[in-house]
């Protein structure tokens, strides 16, 4: 396959996860870049995302890095499903606050990828560092291409 067929193998596929995606959509999530085994998406922190220190809910945080790392880790055309993650979160984030998650693979076998998911906000400062291993089916994402 050709580095031009890789990626738009890639677009094709995140364009199909975005499209059933609902929960990526209810957070805002706007993807903003797509590559073979790579992703990188943004979102506006709302009022409904905090939690009871008016700060933003972690989970909310953890789910833009776990959809980076879904459109990212699915981009060479197989199901890919995550079986472990972690996050650290080393600033606190606010409403307002336009963060953008960027995934990509650091290393992989035929059966496991893994992933670092990198979370910023305006001026590059990174507020949260998350990192996931997937696990690589052999189901096509596209069936009819087989």
């Amino acid at each position: 396959m050709t580095v031009s067929d890789e990626q738009a193998l890639a677009e094709r596929v995140v364009a199909g996860m975005v499209a059933k995606d609902s929960f990526s959509r209810w957070l805002g999530i706007e993807v903003v870049g797509v590559r073979p085994r790579g992703a990188t998406v943004r979102m506006t922190v709302r009022g409904d995302m905090v939690n009871g220190f008016g700060a933003c809910h972690g989970g909310v945080t953890f789910s833009l890095a776990d959809s980076a790392l879904a459109f990212a880790s699915n981009t060479h055309g197989h199901v890919t499903v995550s079986i472990e993650n972690t996050i650290a979160y080393p600033k606190g984030i606010a409403v307002g606050d336009v963060l953008t998650a960027t995934a990509d693979e650091e290393s992989g076998t035929n059966r496991l990828g893994f992933y670092r998911v990198t979370v910023r906000r305006a001026a590059d400062e990174i507020v949260a560092l998350f990192t996931g291993t997937v696990y690589k089916t052999h189901q096509p994402f596209f069936p009819e291409s087989e």
